[in-house]
């Protein structure tokens, strides 16, 4: 399985999906076994580099630092085909499906659909000041990763 995850800058929210669920996914052989890509991508701008916030936290979790400075934001129009070989799209947010390309669309779910089937928009943080509101976003999105990761090893262990 390939999943990829989406936000509009690539720099903040689906960094961070990327490298905690590759964590997730490293730390469980059903998953392991699995799925062979996780990669991350935005849809909107062209960013440069993670968001330090970003990488504060993702260092708290326990990711390497070297795993968070190799990270280069990527844009859909420098890499489409993460898009094409990607078997699940997941954004957080609905705007990210408006501005997916329609062949990607049917791919597309929001994190809170993967992991509760339910559409639930996930703020944008980088525009906000409040290190508290960007920790609680980061907190969302690690709640969804850890649930949607156990609904994978279900459907995993079911098919085997």
């Amino acid at each position: 399985m390939n999943i990829l995850f989406i936000c509009s800058s690539n720099t903040c929210r689906s960094p961070y999906a990327e490298l905690y669920f590759k964590k997730i996914v490293s730390e469980n052989e059903v998953l392991k076994n699995n799925i062979a890509y996780i990669g991350s991508s935005a849809v909107f701008n062209k960013s440069k580099s993670i968001h330090p916030r970003t990488q504060k936290l993702l260092l708290e979790e326990g990711i390497s630092e070297d795993a968070i400075l190799s990270f280069a934001p990527d844009y859909i129009l420098h890499n489409r085909q993460k898009f094409d070989n990607a078997d699940v799209i997941i954004g957080m947010g609905l705007l990210q499906r408006i501005l997916l390309p329609m062949r990607y669309r049917k791919k597309y779910v929001t994190l809170s659909q993967a992991a509760i089937d339910k559409k639930i928009n996930i703020p944008d943080p980088f525009y906000r000041k409040s290190e508290d509101f960007y920790r609680k976003t980061m907190d969302i999105i690690k709640t969804y990763l850890q649930v949607y990761a156990a609904k994978l090893e279900a459907d995993f262990e079911k098919q085997a």
